[in-house]
């Protein structure tokens, strides 16, 4: 199955290697680099890269490539599923993945590996049964190692890891008993030039944070359950309540985790909760250009629009642009031609524009196609595809946990065309 792991940072040093079969040497990560400098971003390397004796699978998260090294074909996703579920076992014991953090915490690193996969194939990837197995590293555990030459290794087998919910271990005991669940959703969006949507989708998730004493059993309800497609559940979820109720029915894990992803790609439910009113023109024979933006809320259901950054990468042949923001600050970098603006809250009685005129090169021929417009925002307490859950109920245990459900909605990949 998997034979190495490389991990390689933004610069294409390799910091750590882990090889569970025989060794790979280092250098079949030549045709990983030469992949990384044909794409142009770290996001548009391939995920899958045949060599001649081996595939190359690899996932880009926290500025970090997880690349494994496997030498027979198995399916992708399920390696590409497994290297993300390592980069979220790191953050977990770790609080953040950094490169600075897992050198830090090498030899916790290696041991969590060691424990993930067994000959290659995995085998205890759930959160609580590794830290059982081995303990999360702290400062006074790290003293006592090093003091008695110890290490984080638990003595006895997890109690979870026999039993048919192998994700939760027993005795769990907790004197605030609470479940907090976050639906969060990104939307993917492609507007024209006259604001009609070309393409618009949804990815969402139901991340989880249950903190219950005992064995509780829970089912989830949801107001419109046919909204959503697409879906992929936590290993917890009873699947044929699922299918025949539509209703999730799971004995939690004990802390966080991600019970469902999703995906909405339905247009006419996909609705957009921004616009760009847009004005950028170039001249023949001018050097001077004229640019205007204006953002708006739309579809918003009367939630606040946040955190609105614009960027937008202008042709080559503009040298220098001179605008005057509404609100928020804005920069432009003359040698990337990146314009930036940070918008802030929109208030929709005052919308934020930028206006202003653009420097061009002398003699230049007016460019091709105009510049492209990317957003990013976030809107809370909303869920774009309009999901909503119903009511969450608990069963087996007598206690009356505290409940609590938050709606996020924010941009993925959203442009504008001009």
């Amino acid at each position: 199955m998997i034979h190495s792991l490389f991990l390689i940072n933004s610069s294409g040093d390799i910091f750590l290697e882990k090889h569970w079969k025989s060794v790979v040497s280092r250098s079949v990560c030549d045709y990983f680099f030469e992949a990384q400098e044909r794409a142009t971003e770290a996001e548009n390397v391939p995920p899958v890269i045949p060599t001649p004796h081996h595939y190359l699978l690899s996932v880009y998260r926290h500025k970090i490539f997880f690349v494994a090294v496997i030498q027979t074909e198995v399916p992708p996703l399920f390696v590409i599923e497994f290297l993300h579920r390592v980069v979220d076992t790191f953050q977990d014991y770790f609080g953040v993945c950094s490169e600075p953090v897992i050198k830090d915490n090498v030899v916790v690193v290696y041991e969590v590996l060691e424990e993930m996969l067994d000959n290659g194939f995995p085998l205890a990837t759930e959160s609580n049964i590794l830290k059982e197995l081995i303990k999360p590293p702290t400062i006074l555990r790290t003293v006592v190692n090093t003091i008695t030459g110890s290490t984080n290794v638990g003595d006895q087998l997890p109690t979870g890891q026999l039993s048919v919910v192998p994700w939760r271990r027993t005795g769990v005991k907790y004197t605030n008993n609470e479940a907090y669940f976050d639906v969060v959703e990104e939307i993917d969006a492609i507007i024209d030039k006259s604001g009609s949507t070309v393409t618009a989708e949804i990815q969402g998730v139901i991340d989880a944070c249950v903190k219950l004493t005992g064995m509780p059993d829970l089912t989830l309800s949801f107001m419109n359950p046919r909204l959503l497609d697409d879906v992929s559940f936590h290993p917890c979820v009873r699947f044929k309540r699922w299918e025949s109720e539509r209703i999730l029915s799971f004995i939690p894990p004990d802390g966080s985790f991600r019970l469902l992803s999703y995906h909405v790609s339905a247009q006419n439910l996909v609705a957009i909760p921004v616009y760009v009113k847009h004005s950028i023109s170039f001249r023949d024979s001018s050097s001077l250009g004229r640019f205007e933006i204006t953002v708006g809320p739309k579809q918003t259901m009367g939630k606040t629009i946040e955190g609105v950054i614009v960027t937008s990468q202008m042709p080559k042949g503009v040298l220098n642009m001179s605008l005057t923001p509404s609100q928020g600050t804005h920069t432009f970098d003359p040698v990337t031609k990146m314009l930036s603006w940070d918008v802030g809250k929109i208030n929709p009685q005052k919308l934020p524009s930028l206006k202003g005129t653009m420097s061009l090169q002398v003699g230049a021929s007016k460019p091709d196609e105009n510049p492209t417009i990317n957003l990013q925002f976030k809107i809370q307490q909303l869920a774009i595809s309009g999901l909503k859950v119903n009511r969450l109920d608990m069963y087996g245990e007598k206690y009356k946990p505290f409940k609590g459900i938050k709606y996020m909605t924010k941009a993925g990949k959203f442009q504008v065309r001009t």
